[in-house]
């Protein structure tokens, strides 16, 4: 059921409601300030996949389902979207007079352990917004995208400077997917706020730099401004493996009660997955940095884990721990603190999921990196179980590598793989002593030179 919208009302959705609050975009956001400043209550909230893990199946789909309704943005709230408020809200969590640099593009959480080490900002060029879907199917995807279109053109009415990308994922959001419609909302050029945070809040002689997920992933193109596509690479799965003639995604389907699933069209064109960005930004950064004098970096990646094993190395150069002991943190999705495992002197190496891939591609880290006294696992529930997920095992094994104490994290190792919880857990897992102290900042100039200078890590550029 649709519901005719005022042209006149001028209500404007809270831009902390319509950034998605389980999107990893979100939690990123939280934890890329100081512990001091955090004011965002998504630190202590549950993700809508992992509530009422007491109740029958059956029963928890259907009180789920209702809650990912009732905290996803009202239909007839979507026309009032302002994506250059929720730009203000988002540059509204970095609260100093000045940063030495500001760290932009995909959703990485190496890239915010990257920014926190060089104090700097971190803004997402894009954000999540989900959407609720009466009547749907999980199965349905050309349904979802025809809601999706629909929703589209209203958001893009109003926000000249977006696009949006639809991602119809069953594999991640599972029977979620059915009740509610995901948009990924990117900017085409930088909205105002970042602007004014680059021109006025930058260091002299700082820079901006920003990271870019270059995997591409088949995409069905929709009216000007709207694209769609089936699955995400963030899972693990590949495009290929969306089909019903892959027996381990016909389990899936059946197991989210998502019944007939028609095969998406041959023939799609490959472009940017929804966790790129638009190239367009890279263009204009660089003219902003040339017209104020500021340095202009870029850290590309067709790896995800490769930009994590980067990052990570640039730590291990970076911390000098008391009593030389080292420590590494292996975190996953959502789990995730930087400023503690920087105050803690921890190496921190980010999984992108909790799939099995992610999880070999961390103990391949492990195996050719100098070795760890300790190694602390946080393996995020995905939510959902399917072939592709890590077992615990497999996070055991990456434990493993430690020369005197692996440990995976006993309250998540209770939840998996179904029950995500809040993010806030990192935090606590990874709680700093009483008398630590935060290491000065490495000047981004550094950080540069030391991730461009290591040929060791395909699957990254760093410029």
């Amino acid at each position: 059921m649709t519901h005719d919208v005022d042209p006149a009302q001028t209500y404007v959705p809270d831009a902390g409601r319509v950034m998605c609050a389980d999107s990893l975009g979100r939690a990123l956001l939280a934890m890329a300030v100081p512990p001091e400043h955090r004011r965002d209550g998504i630190l202590t909230r549950v993700p809508v996949p992992g509530r009422r893990g007491e109740l029958p199946e059956s029963v928890r789909r259907l009180v789920l389902a209702a809650e990912a309704v009732d905290e996803a943005v009202p239909e007839d709230q979507v026309a009032h979207l302002d994506a250059e408020a929720v730009a203000r809200w988002i540059a509204g969590h970095h609260r100093a007079e000045t940063y030495p640099a500001v760290v932009l593009g995909s959703p990485h959480g190496a890239a915010v352990h990257l920014a926190v080490a060089c104090g700097a900002a971190w803004l997402p060029t894009s954000f999540a917004v989900t959407v609720p879907w009466t009547g749907g199917s999980p199965g349905d995807w050309a349904a979802a995208r025809d809601r999706g279109s629909r929703l589209a053109a209203r958001i893009l009415a109003r926000n000249p400077g977006v696009s949006v990308r639809q991602v119809h994922d069953p594999v991640l959001r599972g029977a979620l997917c059915g009740v509610t419609v995901t948009l990924h909302i990117q900017w085409r050029t930088l909205p105002a706020a970042y602007l004014e945070l680059l021109g006025s809040r930058l260091a002299p002689g700082g820079a901006a730099v920003l990271v870019r997920d270059l995997r591409t992933w088949p995409v069905l193109a929709g009216p000007a401004g709207f694209s769609f596509q089936v699955g995400t690479p963030t899972s693990g799965w590949s495009a290929a493996d969306h089909t019903l003639d892959n027996h381990a995604f016909g389990r899936l389907l059946r197991g989210i009660g998502a019944g007939d699933w028609p095969d998406p069209p041959t023939g799609r064109t490959r472009r940017y997955a929804e966790t790129s960005g638009d190239p367009a930004l890279d263009t204009q950064l660089r003219e902003i940095v040339a017209a104020t004098g500021s340095a202009g970096h870029r850290m590309l990646y067709t790896d995800p884990q490769a930009f994590s094993a980067g990052v990570a190395d640039l730590y291990r150069a970076w911390l000098r721990p008391a009593g030389g002991r080292r420590d590494a943190l292996v975190g996953t999705g959502r789990m995730i603190d930087p400023w503690h495992a920087a105050d803690s002197g921890v190496v921190p190496y980010w999984c992108e999921s909790s799939s099995r891939a992610v999880a070999d591609a961390a103990e391949l880290w492990l195996a050719g990196s100098p070795s760890f006294d300790r190694i602390s696992v946080l393996p995020e529930p995905p939510g959902t179980l399917h072939d592709e997920t890590a077992a615990l095992g497999h996070w055991r094994s990456v434990a493993a590598f430690a020369l005197r104490d692996g440990t995976v994290d006993k309250f998540l190792a209770s939840r998996y793989p179904l029950l995500p919880t809040a993010p806030g857990h990192a935090s606590r897992a990874l709680a700093p002593s009483a008398d630590h102290r935060r290491p000065q900042p490495m000047p981004i100039s550094q950080a540069v030179r030391q991730m461009a200078g290591n040929g060791s890590v395909p699957g990254l550029l760093v410029v």
